[in-house]
């Protein structure tokens, strides 16, 4: 591969639509073989077994991933119950079955309240979150019992959009929207656990990563053809506030230097330059606004 230096192509995010099989690590693969620069990462992984929004940064964008990692996603997925695994998705083994053919539709909706809001979520034994040092699912995949803490999480909504029925197993689609940091597939489990079925995730697709829809993904066959940046201004401006500054203090932040807090509350804040260039990403900590990333020199 020939590897570009920075500058020969754009800055800024693809949005890509994952395909199945396909690990978050191969999509940024590919990705730098098609941007040719090995500058490129990605924000918020998604599971193999998973479709759907990948943000993807590529140059100086790779600065803005920890950030947007932190927004809020959408998903539709579809929660089998009846049937546990041991990765709490289809891509692990039967650990134990329990018939749902009894579980009301009001007994769902409970079920799904009690998993709506502001929750602490134990991760899957299968996961990246790391213990002592090592990442959880290599500890799994040794045959370890893994003691994860819970975390707060928060479950904005968890809409049914259908239900299936078939013998002792029902299949229930859903579209969540949830805080950084939420496992779908610990949701599905715990629905299970508290219907007393077991439940496991059969699919799953992102449809959103902050601003960034899946009408803004693309295929990465698609992206072969024809590769779609989104400009950093633009990424910037479709995700956090925006503050316009003028050229005396354009060229303070240009430099690391701290900007006076205007009240735009806590998280990023993209800073622009009177001609409308991106210049940093800054963060109002009481009286200032502390750089973040600085994008221009």
């Amino acid at each position: 591969m020939t590897e570009r230096s920075e500058g020969a192509v754009e800055s800024g995010l693809v949005i890509v639509d994952k395909p199945a099989e396909w690990t978050s690590h191969d999509v940024v693969a590919r990705m730098r073989r098609l941007a040719r620069t090995r500058r490129v990462g990605h924000a918020g992984t998604l599971d193999p077994m998973a479709t759907g929004v990948l943000v993807v940064g590529v140059e100086k964008a790779t600065r803005l991933l920890g950030h947007l990692a932190l927004t809020e996603k959408g998903y539709d997925a579809t929660i089998r119950l009846g049937q546990s695994t041991n990765t709490d998705d289809a891509e692990g083994e039967i650990t134990g079955t329990a018939s749902a053919a009894a579980v009301t539709d009001d007994a769902l909706r409970a079920g799904i309240g009690a998993l709506t809001g502001e929750i602490r979520q134990v991760p899957p034994q299968v996961s990246a979150i790391k213990v002592n040092g090592e990442r959880a699912y290599k500890m799994a995949r040794k045959g370890e019992r893994v003691e994860l803490a819970a975390r707060p999480v928060t479950v904005h909504s968890f809409t049914v959009t259908g239900v299936r029925r078939e013998g002792d197993l029902i299949d229930v689609d859903a579209s969540i929207t949830c805080s950084s940091g939420t496992y779908i597939r610990a949701l599905a489990r715990d629905l299970g656990a508290a219907l007393g079925t077991g439940g496991h995730l059969t699919s799953l697709r992102r449809t959103r990563v902050g601003p960034y829809d899946l009408s803004m993904a693309r295929t990465l066959d698609r992206l072969g053809e024809k590769l779609e940046i989104l400009p950093m201004g633009e990424a910037v401006a479709a995700a956090f506030p925006r503050r316009e500054v003028d050229a005396d203090a354009a060229r303070k932040v240009m430099h690391g230097g701290r900007l006076p807090a205007v009240g735009l509350g806590p998280g990023p804040v993209g800073v622009f330059a009177p001609d409308g260039t991106l210049l940093a990403l800054v963060e109002e900590q009481g009286s200032a606004a502390k750089p973040l990333a600085v994008f221009v020199s």
